[in-house]
């Protein structure tokens, strides 16, 4: 499940991917990304200071400064904001390819718990890693677009 914070980076990227697809694109302050994003401001300043530092945003400063997506929206993979806010995206330490730690309780040679969460956290992988920002902005539904059924409202 996506935590808040990277739902609300997700969102700001899409608001900035937006305004950088404009011919007269301009960076745009962080208030009018905590607007048109429908996030609140104090969280975004750290969520725009991470997206910073890993390359994806950059900033300006003075009267016509703000923030602005530095890279094509069909670049910025998902997968590489889910990290960078989340962390690891593997459900267990021994099947991280960023963060990988051998676990202290099993075998990974013969443990069922692994072999189970491998074939799981393969598939899902081959699906994240293949979506980018572009994506966001698009009008297809994603979850159309993989041929999975969408939960009834309320569950």
């Amino acid at each position: 499940m996506l935590t808040l914070k990277t739902k609300y980076a997700l969102k700001a990227l899409a608001v900035l991917a937006d305004e950088k697809a404009l011919p007269e694109a301009q960076p745009l302050r962080i208030e009018a990304i905590a607007t048109r994003s429908g996030t609140p401001k104090r969280f975004l300043e750290h969520i725009l200071l991470d997206l910073k530092r890993a390359g994806i945003i950059g900033s300006r400063r003075g009267r016509h400064g703000g923030y602005e997506l530095i890279k094509a929206a069909a670049q910025v993979s998902l997968a590489e904001v889910l990290r960078l806010i989340d962390g690891p995206l593997a459900p267990l330490p021994c099947l991280s390819r960023n963060a990988y730690r051998k676990c202290e309780d099993c075998d990974e040679a013969t443990c069922r718990v692994r072999a189970v969460f491998g074939g799981y956290y393969a598939a899902y992988l081959l699906m994240i890693e293949s979506l980018t920002l572009a994506d966001l902005q698009e009008d297809a539904q994603p979850l159309e677009r993989f041929s999975l059924p969408l939960p009834p409202a309320g569950e």
